[in-house]
């Protein structure tokens, strides 16, 4: 079955740096775009960025642009999210996301909390 398993969430000072992993099973990782959403409290979820499957394009939210680095690593089914420059807004749980045989799929998310 699908599986996808976020870590490398935490509390973090405004501008200052996380990288966030998930850790993909249970499809051809390879064959598929992966993408970031997060949820903050009380709104909706969002997206945040993608990913093709050869990691040679990607796309993200004007409101991450030029601070957050989304990348992949086919021989580990892994996609991260580098996140840099952090503020209190980026405060959500984020969430990765693969659409597989129709149907998409969400891991369990890993929290962000950006605070002085």
């Amino acid at each position: 079955q699908v599986q996808l398993v976020e870590s490398g969430g935490g509390l973090v000072q405004p501008g200052g740096s996380l990288r966030l992993s998930c850790r993909a099973s249970g499809f051809t990782f390879s064959s598929c775009s992966m993408s970031w959403y997060r949820q903050a409290p009380g709104k909706e979820r969002e997206f945040v960025a993608v990913i093709s499957s050869g990691g040679e394009s990607t796309m993200y939210a004007d409101s991450v642009k030029c601070r957050f680095t989304i990348s992949r690593d086919n021989a580990k089914n892994t996609v991260y999210l580098q996140m840099n420059s952090l503020k209190p807004e980026d405060t959500a749980v984020y969430y990765c996301n693969v659409k597989w045989v129709a149907r998409y799929y969400w891991g369990q998310g890993t929290q962000v909390t950006v605070s002085s």
